[in-house]
C-alpha cells in the first residue's frame, strides 16, 4: 500500500488515508493514494476524451485557439492545483474535481444544455453536474467488476456539491434548486452512498469552484478578445481590468496587442489567486477548523473572493454575458445547435432504432420516461462534432454553426 505524507497538509485537509471509500471495495493500490487513482480513472475515461471537442464558447471548427471543454478543464486543473498546494489541501482530490466537473456537459454547451432540459422538462429535466455523476456511477462501462469509474465518496460529494449545498437539513431543495426540486440523479444516488447534500463539501471542492471562475473569467476574456466581440478598450471599464491594463502600460509603454492581452489574462489570474489565498486564510483563522468534516459543517464555504475580488468577479461576468455569451453572432450559433439537440431527440424518440445497440440494449420502449433519459445520455455524450454528423444522417440542411 503506497504511503502518503502529510507533511505540507492542514488539519481540515481531505485525507486519503481517511476516506470514506468507495460503492465498490477494491484492493489498495500499492502506487497510488486514493484521490490520486480518481484523477486517473477521469483522464482515462471516455468522457473526459470528449471534452477535446465539446463547445466551451465557440463550437469547435470556429478557430483551433479557443477554448474547448477540455482545455478549460486543463487551466482549471492547474489552478485548483496551485490554490491547494497554497492552502495546504490535498492536491489529488483538488484535481480530480477540477477534472470531473465538467464531465455532464452536453454538446454546444450551454445551448444543448438548455435543448436537452426542455426535451427531458416533463423527466426531471438536465442537469450537468446530476449527468456528471450519472456518468461516474454509471454511464461509464469500463471495468469488469462494476459499472462508472467507483470513485471516492470525496470525489462524489466535491462533483454535486461543490457549489455548495443542494437541500436543507429537513430534506428541502435550496438555492438554484429550490424551484424545481434538487435533480433526481443526486436524490438517488445519495440514498445509496450518502453525499450529506445538506452540508458543504470539502475545501477542495470549494477550490475546484472558484478555479473555475478564475478560468472563466480570465480565459473566456482572451477568447472574447481574439473573436473581436469587444476590445480591449471596451473590457478596460472593467476596473480591475483598467487597473490591470494601467499597469501593463507603465511596465511596457507601447507593448504590441497579442503581448499586452496574455499579460492582462495572467494578471488577472493572479490577482484572483493571491485574493483567494489571502481571504480563504482570514476565513480559516476565525473558523479555526479541526478536520475536514468541520469544515462540510461550517455556515459558509472557507475558500472564497474577498467582498472587492468578489465584486470585480461580478463585474467582469457582467460585462462578459452581454458583449460575449449574449452577443447577436453567439446566439445565433448557438440557436441553431440548440435545434440539432432538439432535433435529435425527437428522432430517436420517434424511432428509437436509430440508437445504437449498446444503447438500445434492456431499454424498455413503452417506458416514455426511461426511453428520454436514455436518449438523453446518447445525446449528452456527443461531441459537437458528432452530433452535427448524426444530424445530417436524418435530416437535411444542416447548419454549419459558423
Amino acid at each position: 500500500m503506497v504511503v502518503e505524507t502529510a507533511r505540507d497538509r492542514a488539519i481540515y485537509a481531505a485525507d486519503p488515508a481517511r476516506t470514506r471509500g468507495r460503492r465498490f471495495v477494491e484492493p489498495a493500490s500499492a502506487t497510488r493514494n486514493d484521490f490520486r487513482r480518481d484523477c486517473d480513472r477521469i483522464i482515462h475515461s471516455a468522457a473526459f476524451r470528449r471534452l477535446a471537442h465539446k463547445t466551451q464558447v465557440f463550437v469547435y471548427h470556429e478557430g483551433d485557439h479557443y477554448r474547448t471543454r477540455l482545455t478549460h478543464t486543463l487551466e482549471v486543473a492547474q489552478i485548483a492545483r496551485s490554490l491547494a498546494r497554497a492552502l495546504g489541501l490535498n492536491e489529488d482530490l483538488a484535481e480530480a474535481l477540477a477534472l470531473a466537473h465538467d464531465l455532464g456537459h452536453p454538446p454546444f454547451g450551454h445551448a444543448g444544455e438548455r435543448a436537452l432540459d426542455e426535451c427531458l422538462a416533463a423527466y426531471g429535466g438536465f442537469d450537468h453536474n446530476a449527468q456528471a455523476l450519472r456518468i461516474v456511477t454509471g454511464l461509464e462501462r469500463r471495468y469488469a467488476a462494476f459499472d462508472g469509474l467507483n470513485l471516492c465518496w470525496e470525489t462524489l460529494e466535491g462533483l454535486v456539491k461543490h457549489n455548495g449545498p443542494l437541500v436543507d437539513r429537513a430534506g428541502a431543495a435550496i438555492g438554484r434548486y429550490a424551484r424545481h426540486g434538487a435533480p433526481a440523479a443526486i436524490v438517488e444516488y445519495s440514498k445509496i452512498q450518502n453525499l450529506e447534500l445538506w452540508t458543504y463539501a470539502s475545501a477542495e471542492a470549494q477550490v475546484a469552484a472558484l478555479s473555475d471562475d478564475i478560468a472563466y473569467d480570465a480565459h473566456d476574456i482572451d477568447d472574447g478578445l481574439r473573436a473581436e466581440l469587444f476590445s480591449l478598450d471596451d473590457i478596460a471599464e472593467v476596473p480591475l481590468v483598467g487597473v490591470i491594463l494601467g499597469g501593463i502600460d507603465a511596465e511596457y509603454p507601447g507593448l504590441e496587442t497579442t503581448r499586452r492581452v496574455h499579460e492582462l489574462v495572467r494578471r488577472i489570474i493572479t490577482r484572483m489567486i493571491e485574493d483567494v489565498i489571502a481571504e480563504s486564510g482570514r476565513r480559516i483563522a476565525m473558523l479555526k477548523p479541526r478536520s475536514a468534516a468541520e469544515v462540510r459543517d461550517a455556515p459558509r464555504p472557507i475558500v472564497g473572493f474577498s467582498p472587492a475580488m468578489d465584486k470585480a468577479d461580478r463585474d467582469i461576468k457582467g460585462f462578459l454575458y452581454p458583449r460575449m455569451y449574449r452577443h447577436e453572432r453567439v446566439m445565433r450559433v448557438m440557436a441553431d445547435a440548440e435545434g440539432v439537440v432538439r432535433a435529435l431527440f425527437s428522432h430517436y424518440a420517434a424511432g428509437s432504432a436509430d440508437l445504437p445497440a449498446e444503447w438500445r440494449e434492456g431499454i424498455d420502449t413503452n417506458d416514455a420516461g426511461a426511453l428520454a433519459r436514455r436518449i438523453g445520455d446518447y445525446i449528452a455524450g456527443m461531441t459537437d462534432r458528432y452530433a452535427l454528423i448524426e444530424h445530417a444522417k436524418y435530416f437535411k440542411g444542416t447548419p454549419e454553426l459558423r
